[in-house]
């Protein structure tokens, strides 16, 4: 027996699978068709382990789906463009096309040595002007169609990046990739009409059954659909009045104050004459957009000379202020304040010696003695000085203030969402061209579809802050389309958002003339399974929604949903550490003395050990893919990823572990080898009988086939894993000869073969060969479990004296009544509830419970 070489063994596997394309696929109505499909990665230059995991669980998927009689579509491609390369560009003086094309030779080899079942002749990347054709002409499409617009609006400015992001790329008001502080600015933007979609978009949540519910929720909360009112306040001493959304009108006569955004037209216009108020603006600009950082700043407020009039109280006024905590994206940029039922509220009420009158009052108080102190109360109750709704359940007052600004035209009901129009302008090089050029004449003009694709200059120098597109002295500049004057080009290019909106549609034709071939995408569409992290269910999720329904109403899909099914799988972690100087040291620069203490390799100094943390290169707590696999293999890597923990879970890295998963595949090597010698030929007919012993390993088996199947279908590699490990051991057990232990032998190997084939794909392919078979692996159909050795011999029963549990009897299944009760009455627990008394009757339900009744 060969000691096993997984070097040897994954590079021969691999190079058979190419040389047939056993993974390649097209259309085939005759079969049902399965699309799986990872997110698919940004070529920084190296795989990392959530790759070698997130790929691993698809490769499985796919594997297993094919086995069983599905045509499997598994792509693969590039998410190409972006700020990475452009600063590479300027660090390393490369440009970012060969940066980017480098990388993506190094990732793809890096991934062909994990064995991965993926179609490479659908193989994509955004940055390529074939792809990106297509994208700016859907454009066109939606431009024609009002789904696409451009307008002057408050952006997200980040000061590093130097571009514009979108709402949800402000995390913690911070830029998602620079990390700076964003700033607030005004700029012409193009924009995605997302909102045109948002009922559909919120309601078809509930019919994504196969998506987390997590996933589900981040996004209704983001859509933000809320019941409430639009009420008008007007302003004494003026023609214009203040409108506000709420969805709390029940709460108006508990206002003591308004507040607009910095941004909004009232401020702008009070800030253009009063110098401290301009200022008081700019220190709000100064804050950020997000919510996060809003609502931990100091809640701030300009007192303007406005008054407000209160739209249910005649002589009631009150003040206006200009505050730090109201954004003009959301709502009206408006708000009026009731502190006593909103904390930020009462916390701006407090600091400006505003009123604060409680008009909800809890269950069991007293509204005349209620009162707030330093917490709102924002539960539910009864409405107390509020005139005509006094006494009145939360609910039934807001209909009926509702109902009263509607009589008086002071308001009306109204429902709002949260979610904003998608903001794609960005201020970069490396990006897809905006297809519109600007005339002085004509106005915002398409390039005419014969022109597509509009291409990237490739001689863009980056020695100047910005946008490179603008200070280029040529590309720019072009004739009008329409009246052939001097114009130029639009120099913002897309949000890379964009690319990835819509590549798992391309993936199902990357060849085709226009941007899809609608019979292909049509067979394949929706995505059946979409693996990625949980991390874009915002971003990249809810955006493909919208590009989904965009692309239908141009006639590209007939589909809305681009992903039938959505797991979100967890983390890989590792231990980190620190130096004695508190330097962050990689786990290659760890190793253990004599004590067995964890200390620097180079210097021998102790080292702390933290906790486990996401493996990250500003933690240095990373280990690389293709060492792990030089050293074990791609099987071993994959192996242990799939039996750590639930896929769904953060599993942590060890070096422990991937040494027990090496172990197992040399002793499944072994085993499978040694017993080889004496196992049934591979077409050997089947003994008419089995003993005992070997019906009950041919059980073991049979139940492993069926477990590990639903196991493969439900995403609990785990499990699947464990099954195995079992099933080995079972095997392992069977010794000396003959006929039925010889074919035992044969079904159990074999079957742990086909089982592992989707986790451990070489290793699979190299037992089935070793087991004698001339077939591929590959091309195999799935095992099947014998529906009758499913079923066990013994069966556990209940046993009831009474009606009261007292002791369980194993059984021959369907054993007689007889058999049964003497069994039951023979128990000591039965004996001793009986007490001495005998029993008057025993009920036996065949299979499941016996009831002794004295």
């Amino acid at each position: 027996m060969s000691r096993y070489n997984h070097k040897e063994t994954e590079a021969k596997w691999q190079a058979i699978w190419a040389q047939r394309r056993s993974f390649e696929t097209r259309e085939d109505p005759s079969k049902p068709k399965y699309y799986v499909l990872e997110m698919f990665p940004y070529p920084s230059g190296r795989i990392h382990m959530g790759h070698v995991r997130n790929y691993t669980m698809g490769d499985v998927v796919a594997r297993f789906k094919r086995a069983r009689g599905f045509n499997v579509l598994h792509p693969m491609g590039w998410d190409a463009f972006g700020l990475p390369a452009e600063n590479a560009a300027i660090e390393a003086k490369i440009h970012p096309a060969k940066w980017t094309y480098a990388n993506i030779d190094q990732m793809r080899a890096q991934l062909k040595l994990m064995g991965l079942s993926l179609d490479w002749s659908r193989e994509v990347a955004t940055c390529d002007p074939a792809y990106y054709k297509h994208e700016q002409r859907m454009f066109l499409d939606f431009l024609k169609a009002g789904l696409a617009y451009r307008k002057e609006s408050w952006v997200n400015w980040d000061p590093v990046d130097m571009t514009v992001l979108a709402n949800e790329q402000v995390i913690d008001g911070r830029g998602w990739r620079s990390g700076a502080f964003v700033e607030r600015r005004k700029l012409n933007q193009w924009f995605f009409k997302i909102t045109h979609f948002v009922g559909d978009l919120l309601d078809e949540l509930d019919r994504l059954p196969r998506w987390p519910e997590k996933v589900r929720l981040m996004q209704r909360n983001w859509i933000g659909r809320s019941t409430g009112a639009r009420v008008t306040f007007a302003i004494e001493g003026r023609t214009d009045s203040i409108e506000v959304y709420t969805t709390r009108p029940d709460t108006l006569f508990g206002a003591s104050f308004l507040a607009l955004s910095a941004d909004h037209p009232l401020a702008e216009a009070i800030g253009s004459a009063d110098p401290s108020a301009r200022d008081f603006i700019e220190e709000c600009r100064r804050l950020g957009t997000s919510e996060a950082a809003i609502e931990t700043a100091e809640k701030k407020g300009f007192l303007t000379r406005l008054k407000a009039l209160h739209p249910l109280g005649k002589d009631w006024r009150l003040p206006v202020y200009i505050a730090n905590f109201v954004l003009m994206e959301y709502g009206t940029g408006a708000i009026f304040g009731c502190p006593a039922h909103d904390q930020r509220d009462l916390d701006f009420a407090r600091k400006y010696n505003l009123p604060v009158m409680p008009v909800v009052i809890p269950p069991g108080e007293d509204p005349k003695r209620f009162s707030i102190g330093t917490e709102a109360y924002a539960g539910d109750g009864i409405l107390a000085n509020s005139e005509f709704l006094d006494g009145l359940l939360v609910e039934d007052a807001k209909k009926k203030v509702v109902a009263r600004l509607e009589a008086l035209k002071h308001g009306r009901g109204e429902v709002n969402f949260r979610l904003r129009d998608w903001g794609v302008s960005r201020q970069r090089y490396w990006g897809c061209p905006i297809p519109v050029i600007n005339c002085p004449t004509c106005g915002t003009v398409p390039v005419p579809v014969k022109d597509l694709p509009v291409t990237l200059p490739d001689d863009a120098t980056f020695d100047k802050p910005g946008n490179p597109l603008e200070h280029h002295p040529t590309w720019k500049h072009v004739a009008c389309p329409t009246c052939g004057m001097p114009a130029l080009r639009e120099t913002d290019t897309f949000d890379t958002f964009v690319e990835s909106s819509w590549y798992f549609a391309r993936f199902c034709s990357p060849k085709a003339v226009g941007p899809v071939d609608r019979a292909a995408v049509d067979y394949w569409l929706p995505v059946d399974q979409y693996i990625g992290g949980v991390e874009h269910a915002i971003l990249h999720l809810l955006y493909s929604r919208f590009y989904m329904r965009a692309m239908r109403g141009s006639g590209y899909v007939s589909v809305d949903e681009p992903f039938a099914g959505l797991f979100t799988q967890g983390m890989v972690c590792h231990e980190t550490y620190r130096s004695a100087d508190g330097r962050w040291l990689a786990p290659s620069e760890i190793a253990r003395n004599g004590q067995n203490v964890a200390v620097e390799a180079a210097t021998g100094e102790p080292v702390t050990i933290g906790r486990s943390e996401k493996m990250s290169k500003s933690r240095k707590n990373t280990v690389d893919p293709t060492e792990i696999i030089g050293s074990y293999g791609a099987d071993t890597a994959r192996w242990f990823m799939l039996s750590d923990s639930p896929p769904e879970r953060d599993m942590e890295w060890t070096a422990e572990g991937v040494e027990g998963a090496w172990r197992y595949v040399n002793r499944l090597w072994r085993a499978v080898h040694q017993a080889k010698q004496a196992m049934a030929a591979s077409d050997a007919v089947r003994p008419a009988t089995f003993d005992d012993t070997e019906q009950a390993t041919r059980r073991a088996i049979h139940k492993t086939i069926d477990g590990v199947t639903h196991d493969l279908d439900h995403f609990r590699f785990n499990r699947a894993v464990a099954r195995v490990h079992e099933l080995s051991n079972a095997l392992a057990a069977v010794t000396g000869d003959g006929e039925g232990q010889d074919w035992v032998r044969r079904e159990g190997y074999d079957a742990i073969a086909r089982l592992i084939g989707p986790m451990m794909p070489h290793l699979a392919e190299a037992l089935w060969a070793a087991l004698g078979h001339a077939t591929l692996l590959v091309d195999e159909p799935w095992p099947v479990a014998d529906p009758m050795l499913l079923i066990d011999d013994m069966v556990t029963i209940a046993v009831q004296v009474n009606g009261k549990l007292r002791a369980t009897v194993d059984l021959p299944r369907d054993a007689e009544h007889a058999d049964a009760e003497r069994a039951a009455l023979a128990l000591p627990a039965v004996v001793k509830a009986m007490d001495g008394r005998a029993a008057r009757r025993v009920i036996v339900v065949p299979n499941r419970i016996i009831n002794v009744v004295v």
